[in-house]
């Protein structure tokens, strides 16, 4: 009789999971296909107009036409984009506030040592918008013809004063750490000269004040275009379609090298899955559109749209990149 009651316990309290389980997975579906129900906000740690806004709002207008809500987006600039992801970082896990990540994301966690939130714990991946290459560059009237001769001038002067100078954005920046690379795998030394941004920096190297550069494509091409500036290389593993001409690290004699500047969405950590997939498949869907990739070739910028899995294994390698990079360059910011 005891085994009988124990029996139907049982067979009830299965019954009663069997259909709460499918009654989760209903209303998970019912969630899914009724997002979004209103406006999502599109995090821009940068100021408007930069490389960052500019792609940020041609993505947005196309993923607002797939999702049927508009896709807002709203600049949060200062300290590096941090304050733009510690805002996506504590915000409700539901996939109406996001951020729109750059390399800057995959290296403040290495740089700052108080940060109020985890670079990678505190954030789901959606997916790799850009891929875009730097440009190592030099002033036209300059010496220096190729990588080559860098190299050659900085090995002749050993540890002297007559070091090679090179201009960055600033202590930290991607302009900084893309040349502590080059000439950690070049076994160089070169003399830092750190400006407030890209553009001071790139306006001394134009009027000659500083002899090098490595800095984004979407900033310097129209320079090289011009006359202004005398490009070298480009930092990624294959040339860049909008400048084919221009050889790459690793042809140019430092093989191996590949370092690449990117744009990518996040959602707070705990998003559901499902709700991510849909974003991610908005932002594919976006890239690839004509109007979408035109807008960022244009710049320089390669169109990727990855899927969650792609972009959170990318960024983790990313993450760990640069900071083997940051310790190995004992970089601090004061």
């Amino acid at each position: 009789m005891l085994r009988c009651k124990i029996a139907r316990v049982i067979a009830v309290t299965l019954m009663m999971t069997g259909c709460l389980s499918l009654g989760q997975a209903q209303t998970s579906q019912v969630q899914t296909e009724a997002f979004p129900v209103r406006p999502i906000r599109l995090i821009v740690g940068f100021p408007a107009g930069g490389a960052s806004d500019v792609a940020a709002r041609a993505v947005a207008g196309r993923m607002a036409e797939l999702l049927g809500q508009p896709v807002v987006v709203e600049n949060k600039p200062g300290a590096a984009g941090n304050i733009g992801s510690e805002l996506v970082a504590k915000s409700k896990p539901d996939g109406y506030t996001l951020l729109f990540g750059t390399i800057s994301s995959s290296i403040n966690g290495s740089l700052y040592k108080n940060l109020t939130y985890d670079p990678v714990k505190d954030f789901s991946a959606i997916s790799q918008v850009t891929s875009t290459p730097f440009l190592l560059v030099v002033n036209p009237a300059s010496p220096y013809r190729s990588v080559q001769d860098i190299i050659h001038a900085a090995r002749a002067a050993g540890s002297s004063q007559k070091l090679p100078d090179y201009a960055t954005a600033g202590n930290g920046s991607g302009s900084h750490l893309f040349m502590e690379l080059f000439t950690s795998m070049a076994g160089i030394q070169l003399s830092h000269v750190p400006y407030r941004g890209a553009a001071p920096a790139i306006a001394d190297v134009m009027g000659g004040q500083v002899p090098i550069a490595f800095d984004n494509i979407l900033t310097t091409l129209a320079q090289v275009q011009g006359g202004k500036l005398r490009a070298l290389a480009v930092s990624t593993t294959s040339r860049s379609s909008v400048a084919p001409d221009i050889p790459t690290m690793s042809e140019s004699g430092v093989p191996g090298y590949d370092a690449t500047a990117w744009f990518g969405l996040f959602a707070p950590a705990g998003t559901p899955a499902d709700v991510v997939n849909k974003i991610a498949d908005a932002v594919k869907k976006s890239v690839r559109t004509p109007e979408v990739s035109a807008t960022l070739l244009k710049s320089g910028a390669e169109p990727v749209g990855s899927t969650p899995a792609e972009f959170d294994a990318f960024y983790k390698a990313e993450v760990a990149k640069w900071a083997r990079v940051v310790q190995n360059a004992k970089v601090k910011i004061d």
